[in-house]
């Protein structure tokens, strides 16, 4: 069974950058997008993680790379070799192209800045020996320059090539005698054009391709990254900083933003990624918009936020842990057209706001600063015209619908609804809110039809795209039923209410090829594979909680892909009889959610549960190794009722059951479920 390479990784750990980091997601987000997920990971992660079967490019960032071989040296290195060699793929930015080649020489002779070694993943066979130019202090912008480099057309067949451009570089070192490696796997892809402060034997090369076994390797000296994109780059650095030239480096990088972003793609072409065609834009933040099925819940909803309400000059606000939400009627709102809706962040006049705009469409932004509009709907459901991408009315017929089928007497889950077209999470705009969060009642739905900040298991965070169905649900679990119905089953719960909800959709969709992985994924036969035995992930379910006065506090999100066909596949690509939509979907999940909770604080995790839960997972008698047990085999038998562990039995001589259960916690183990593998987490 084989899984689609859908991730693009990001080194965020021991030696990197924040900024560096930012701007490798922001940059790359935008080129490869929807394809891709572009997110971080960890040192830990590498290590430990099973992260090779779906990485389709490992990137290091700029940074110091010292950083990278204290984390990574040994066990770490071993598994990004073996990743790259078997057909992985590799981009090393600066500090990242420094900790590709074989050897690293930085400032030699300079006792409080001079490192010099051999490095162990060797994708460039030579020496990486810097700084290519002087003046390079760590921590500071004093060494930047705006160098130009000359590309090699030839070796850079599909894109547009520029003959030169000019590229951010502050401490990067030059590939020496790269030509000279030819017989090697080396093609040296863009050479300086300036006079070197060292010796760079053959050529002058800064950016390199490395052929590595069935893999392959792109190193860089300066940061072609660092480009315009819209959203920041060269318009993030600072004119204003106060050094000799600054000013000149920043407006040469930004007129060369499109000749640097084509040679970005160009190599992402040359290592056999698919790049979008155009820039994919980070969307600026929509309002929000609150509204309940029965339009007296959101004014008993207000009354109840009344205590954590205040006003300023007239204006009504809720300044909570993470965000500040500004309170709007609808009445006034919709009195301009709805151009005049579109995501602003200041007040003033339409000119005013377009000019603003643009200028924030060209930085980084602090999604987390931003004031968040709030139009609180109580007289009736938003207008189409208002939320032109979720229909309101479309989604209350149709919660009322699959409500008068359910069997449950409690209340139904999705009742009273925040939604935003661009949204950070809205996993955050619940969880990290607290003081909105403890007056929420069970059910409150946050959705959404883009996220720019969404938020998956550990520091996991992307940007959502249009056509994933994205939600987060409160729940508020009473201590006094942990006994019987422990909390760690929400997600299970979740998982059960995805599936079902999309088997009984409609009349037709019973077959509809979704499974369940352990412990929180949701899977589809690949449409691409007819024998139906390929599954690719389509979805995943976060839970995150508080204990809050005798009650854990909880937010379960779930991201499921429906219309999008990238990054993976989706719902609609499986054959329905019908394709799915948004709204009825969101609806049929919420409603399957709400009768499966109320059952389970009734019986806990019962045998009704169990049936079912087994009926739709992946992992029926698998057998799988055991890292963090010795390598041994076993088999698995399911999940505890108690505490929801993963249940194993394992095999000896000719895989014959040894009699010893082993169980294993989901907070504490990762499943590789393509390999058969489930490994400690540390």
């Amino acid at each position: 069974m084989a899984t689609k390479r859908m991730n693009v990784l990001v080194y965020s750990g021991n030696g990197s950058t924040v900024e560096s980091v930012r701007h490798c997601l922001y940059s790359l987000r935008r080129l490869l997008s929807p394809t891709y997920a572009v997110i971080t990971v960890t040192g830990n992660a590498i290590i430990k993680e099973p992260w090779t079967a779906s990485c389709a490019l490992l990137v290091f960032p700029g940074g110091a790379d010292l950083g990278y071989c204290r984390t990574l040296n040994g066990e770490g290195n071993r598994r990004i070799s073996q990743y790259v060699e078997r057909g992985g793929l590799y981009l090393g930015l600066c500090a990242g192209g420094y900790y590709g080649s074989k050897r690293c020489e930085f400032e030699v002779g300079k006792k409080a800045m001079e490192v010099v070694g051999n490095r162990e993943l060797a994708f460039f066979p030579g020496t990486c020996r810097g700084c290519a130019f002087s003046g390079f202090v760590y921590h500071s912008e004093e060494g930047t320059r705006a160098v130009q480099l000359r590309t090699a057309k030839a070796a850079l067949s599909k894109g547009t090539v520029p003959d030169v451009f000019r590229s951010y570089y502050n401490g990067g070192g030059v590939f020496v005698d790269a030509p000279k490696l030819k017989h090697r796997g080396v093609e040296v892809l863009a050479s300086f054009t300036e006079e070197l402060d060292i010796d760079a034997g053959e050529g002058s090369a800064s950016i390199v391709y490395c052929k590595v076994g069935d893999g392959a390797a792109v190193l860089t000296s300066t940061h072609p990254e660092y480009g315009r994109l819209e959203m920041f780059a060269a318009n993030n650095l600072d004119p204003t900083i106060n050094l000799p030239g600054y000013d000149k480096i920043v407006k040469a990088l930004k007129e060369d933003d499109q000749q640097r972003t084509d040679f970005l793609k160009a190599c992402l072409l040359k290592l056999g990624l698919q790049v979008s065609q155009e820039q994919t834009a980070i969307p600026s933040l929509s309002r929000l918009h609150l509204s309940s099925a029965e339009t007296a819940d959101t004014s008993r909803l207000i009354q109840a936020l009344r205590d954590i309400i205040t006003e300023q000059d007239g204006e009504e606000y809720i300044v909570d842990e993470n965000d500040t939400f500004h309170l709007e009627k609808p009445s006034r709102w919709s009195l301009g057209s709805v151009a005049d809706a579109l995501p602003s962040m200041v007040d003033g006049s339409s000119e005013q706001r377009e000019e603003e705009n643009e200028d924030d469409q060209e930085k980084i932004i602090d999604y987390d600063k931003i004031v968040k509009r709030l139009v609180i709907h109580d007289a009736d459901q938003p207008a189409s015209k208002d939320t032109p991408y979720f229909n309101h009315h479309a989604y209350v017929a149709n919660l009322k619908h699959y409500e008068s089928q359910s069997r449950g007497s409690g209340r139904t889950f999705g009742k009273e609804l925040l939604y935003g077209e661009v949204v950070t999470s809205t996993n955050t705009l619940l969880e990290k809110n607290t003081a909105i969060l403890r007056r929420l009642p069970t059910g409150f739905t946050a959705t959404a039809t883009v996220q720019v900040a969404g938020r998956g298991r550990g520091t996991n965070v992307w940007v959502s795209p249009a056509g994933s169905l994205m939600f987060s649900t409160v729940v508020r679990h009473q201590m006094s039923l942990m006994a019987q119905a422990p909390v760690v089953f929400l997600q299970y719960l979740a998982a059960l209410a995805i599936v079902e909800g999309v088997q009984t959709y409609d009349q037709g969709y019973q077959r509809i090829p979704v499974r369940l992985k352990w412990p929180n994924d949701i899977f589809a036969a690949d449409p691409a594979d007819s024998s139906g035995k390929t599954f690719v992930k389509i979805g995943g379910i976060l839970v995150n909680s508080h204990y809050s006065s005798s009650e854990y506090l909880c937010v379960v999100g779930v991201g499921l892909n429906t219309t999008n066909a990238s990054p993976t596949t989706s719902l609609n690509a499986l054959n329905p009889p019908a394709p799915f939509t948004l709204e009825k979907l969101l609806a049929r999940v919420l409603t399957c959610f709400s009768t499966l909770h109320e059952r389970f604080v009734r019986t806990g995790f019962d045998r009704y549960f169990e049936d079912l839960y087994y009926k739709h997972w992946l992992h029926t008698e698998q057998i799988v190794t055991l890292e963090a047990e010795g390598g041994i085999r076993a088999r698995l038998k399911g999940i505890t009722s108690d505490w929801g562990l993963l249940e194993a039995e394992e095999l000896g001589w000719e895989d014959r059951p040894t009699g010893r259960i082993l169980t294993l916690q989901s907070d504490s183990n990762s499943f590789d479920f393509f390999k058969g593998l489930i490994k400690r987490k540390v």
